[in-house]
């Protein structure tokens, strides 16, 4: 019973290593739609040309409808920098001294003075810079086109570099008047844009800290 156990476990450690988790996603689901069917157009009725599927010579090349793709280049330079400065500053002095006693006990602490000061000083600086920098380019699906004729877009590039894999995600609004004739846009121009650049594999693995270790430095006071 304990070698079954055992290698069960060894079998489901050893897929678990095999297997590579595809990271979570943020962009706008699906990430590809097929065309829909047009019906305005005819079938195809047995000739050469159909024209279900023809388009003119004379027509917009760009993207405006579902299933239609579209080149974003990426183009995402951002940098922001913030500083802050504080100090404080507290002086305080007390003095006493005992008087001349007459007629009454404790003549032994005449002439006696006490004397205390104190003082508190406090300075604190902070600063904090970040600046990322995305350039490229993919191409994405429309998947949806709104009641105003804006184009909801969606897409993912796979890259596989030895034993790690690259994903490139982007989705977002864009407004068909925007699109160029080479039917491209700048990432810029895109509204509601998620951008995403992750990577899978041991050694992007290896960069995220165990979920063990997460609890104990969570609960160690120290």
């Amino acid at each position: 019973m304990i070698r079954r156990i055992a290698s069960s476990l060894l079998l489901a450690v050893a897929v678990l290593a095999g297997c590579q988790s595809v990271p979570p996603t943020n962009v706008h689901q699906p990430m590809t739609a097929r065309p829909a069917p047009r019906p305005e157009l005819a079938s195809n009725n047995g000739a050469i040309f159909n024209p279900g599927v023809s388009r003119s010579l004379f027509d917009d090349r760009r993207a405006r409808f579902v299933g239609d793709t579209l080149t974003i280049s990426i183009v995402e330079n951002t940098s922001a920098s913030t500083s802050s400065s504080s100090s404080a500053n507290r002086t305080s002095s007390l003095s006493a001294s005992v008087p001349t006693i007459t007629g009454l006990p404790g003549k032994n602490f005449q002439g006696m003075a006490a004397s205390a000061e104190t003082e508190n000083d406090f300075a604190g600086k902070g600063a904090a810079a970040a600046k990322n920098v995305f350039t490229g380019a993919i191409t994405v699906t429309v998947i949806e086109v709104l009641e105003n004729g804006n184009l909801l877009v969606s897409g993912e590039k796979q890259v596989a570099i030895g034993h790690g894999q690259e994903y490139i995600r982007l989705s977002g609004v864009v407004n068909p008047t925007f699109i160029s004739a080479t039917n491209t846009i700048e990432s810029s121009r895109v509204a509601d844009a998620r951008v995403e650049y992750k990577e899978s594999g041991y050694i992007s693995e290896a960069q995220v800290m165990g979920w063990l270790a997460r609890f104990f430095l969570s609960v160690m006071p120290f």
